[in-house]
């Protein structure tokens, strides 16, 4: 009987399903393919606008607000698709040969266990960006799991498509308490997802090697940073995410992800805009030192539809960060579907390769390339995946850090 070839048809779909079943993080994201690339191929840089659902306030009496009060403002955020990982990979004719059960096993599925921890690793640098957060100490407990919910339903996640993505050490310290987990028939389809432990708490829960850990800076447990001035933001509504604040006094380091509280600074509803009595989080974007500016999320918005502050910082207002100094924390997640999104794209397909083919499965498009070396004798194949990723709503998260 004749040998039947794999096509490249057969890799690259056999590829996307072992790299999604590998992936933990990205599929529980807001995860879409952007087909506007499908005819001519996407190239690094090209960029993805991203809405933002619309905030309105409301109004008393039986007169309606016609002025700048009655406007809608749409926010949206970029999204550059510029990340390219790829897969080296070499074949010969007689391997080309085999089962797709046995090429996945001996070719795919060691390269896509290393791609998907490229992709996952980079995606989830996004925990930076996260201010909601709970300090756990040495071990984490179900109180403190706990403790992220209320955070997540305090700023109205929706119930469904929650995740909780555990570090290995928060996973054994968690171990005795979810024991009992149980899962109904439809929750057992998930089990393929790599790392898939069960549902308790309104949230899935998953085991991740990835999560990156965090170092406080040296400024942490404490703070002697002051607000340099008022900061209410005027117009910060077109950018809620995130903003500058400038400060002054301080002299040690602060890290990115460090998180912080604003002296006399409270989180509101997000739906009345009354105040909670509960100090609003901060999370820092970028490494400072000294007096001057601080990017930090989210803005504080003391007015408007977008309001998250009962006001804004006063003048000399101090900055308190969390935890202890120059510490190293591991880190869980716990998040709402629509806390972040990952996109991908449709790289160019090259002319005149020995065989060349894409394939799309579950919003993540991979390319596979194979030529002639002449030289050796032998093919040489890549498997490449273009794309990038982006926080949305940052509130829709919280961190769970321990030592």
């Amino acid at each position: 009987m004749a040998n039947t070839l794999l096509t490249p048809d057969d890799i690259t779909r056999e590829s996307l399903r072992v790299l999604h079943q590998k992936l933990n993080f990205v599929p529980n994201i807001v995860h879409e393919y952007d087909d506007s690339f499908a005819n001519d191929g996407a190239k690094i840089g090209n960029t993805l606008r991203v809405r933002q659902p619309i905030q309105y306030t409301t109004g008393d009496g039986a007169t309606m607000a016609t002025g700048t009060g009655a406007d809608s403002t749409e926010n949206s955020v970029t999204l550059t698709v510029n990340s390219q990982k790829h897969v080296p990979m070499r074949f010969t004719s007689n391997e080309l040969t085999m089962k797709i059960d046995d090429f996945s096993k001996r070719h795919v599925e060691p390269a896509m266990a290393v791609l998907a921890a490229k992709i996952e690793s980079d995606a989830l640098n996004m925990v930076d960006e996260v201010y909601n957060n709970v300090q756990a100490g040495t071990k984490v407990e179900w109180a403190e799991i706990m403790g992220g919910r209320k955070q997540l339903v305090d700023n109205l996640a929706p119930i469904n498509d929650r995740t909780a993505l555990l570090d290995t050490q928060a996973n054994v310290d968690l171990l005795d308490a979810l024991k009992g987990l149980q899962n109904d028939p439809k929750a057992i389809s998930k089990q393929y997802r790599e790392g898939m432990m069960g549902r308790t708490a309104g949230f899935d829960f998953y085991e991740n090697t990835l999560m990156p850990s965090h170092t406080t800076g040296a400024e942490a447990a404490g703070s002697a940073y002051l607000c340099n001035s008022a900061t209410a933001q005027v117009g910060a509504a077109t950018n809620p995410i995130s903003m500058s604040l400038i400060v002054d006094t301080g002299t040690k380091t602060v890290k990115e992800g460090d998180t912080f509280t604003i002296a006399s600074v409270n989180r509101v509803h997000p739906e009345t805009k009354v105040s909670t009595g509960i100090a609003q989080q901060f999370t820092v974007l970028a490494d400072f030192d000294g007096a001057g500016t601080i990017s930090i999320s989210p803005a504080i918005i003391a007015s408007g539809p977008y309001q998250n502050c009962d006001a804004g910082a006063a003048n000399d207002a101090k900055l308190t960060f969390n935890g202890a100094a120059s510490t190293a924390n591991k880190q869980s997640l716990l998040f709402q579907k629509g806390f972040a999104c990952f996109a991908s794209a449709d790289l160019v397909m090259p002319s005149g390769s020995d065989f060349a083919s894409r394939q799309v499965y579950d919003g993540i498009s991979m390319r596979i390339v194979r030529d002639y070396d002449i030289v050796k004798d032998r093919f040489l194949t890549r498997l490449d995946v273009l794309y990038g990723y982006k926080v949305l709503r940052p509130q829709l998260a919280c961190r769970v850090l321990h030592t």
